[in-house]
């Protein structure tokens, strides 16, 4: 018997929307053996080659500063059933890793990112397209917390991203994205009537599939 085409369901929203709360409440609830989970923040592309002034200018909240095609290639190999090698990106120094994350095939795969609708062969993979959304308020204080404690940036330097591209890449592509949208979540991770009817179509897409 051929197996059964992976179910393919994109997270995406603006920076500290709460998509991350979102995939992994439903990693947490579909069963995380069931889920080849796929951050698109794990494919920016590696600038170490780059002098720091010409570093320090790149935009990370434009499409262009990531390797769509790469996370493109995983997603058509984890639906033809063949495993893929997971980048794991370190922050601090702006550059890839030379260690990566085995992830094997799975009855689901999920792709959560900011800009992951904006690309139509991307937006064209995903069979559920989730579109997180949260106040600009709040998405900036969850950023501003998240980039202090896991990225090792400064107060002042997160403030100046966020007007600088943050902001400007939002309102020119990620709020532009949520038209294509499935489902949209308003409250990010904190929306219990809403993420219970994503788990239970989620379920009844795998039991038909």
């Amino acid at each position: 018997m051929t197996q059964p085409a992976p179910l393919v369901i994109g997270i995406a929203g603006g920076s500290g929307s709460g998509k991350t709360t979102v995939a992994q409440e439903i990693l947490n609830r579909v069963g995380a053996s069931r889920i080849a989970y796929l951050p698109q923040d794990a494919y920016y592309k590696d600038l170490s080659g780059l002098p720091p002034a010409q570093r320090a200018e790149v935009n990370f909240d434009h499409p262009n500063s990531l390797e769509t095609d790469l996370l493109i290639q995983h997603i058509i190999q984890l639906k033809t059933h063949q495993p893929v090698d997971l980048p794991v990106y370190d922050f601090s120094k702006d550059k890839r890793t030379e260690k990566t994350i085995p992830i094997e095939p799975r009855r689901v795969i999920m792709v959560e990112g900011i800009l992951i609708y904006v690309e139509p062969k991307l937006r064209e993979l995903c069979d559920i397209k989730i579109f997180v959304d949260a106040d600009a308020d709040l998405r900036f204080i969850r950023r501003l917390q998240r980039d202090i404690t896991e990225r090792g940036r400064t107060t002042e330097s997160v403030i100046h991203q966020y007007l600088k591209t943050v902001r400007p890449m939002h309102l020119d592509f990620v709020e532009p994205s949520k038209r294509y949208a499935d489902i949209i979540i308003p409250q990010g991770g904190f929306n219990m009537p809403a993420l219970d009817m994503v788990v239970a179509r989620i379920e009844e897409m795998l039991r038909n599939a």
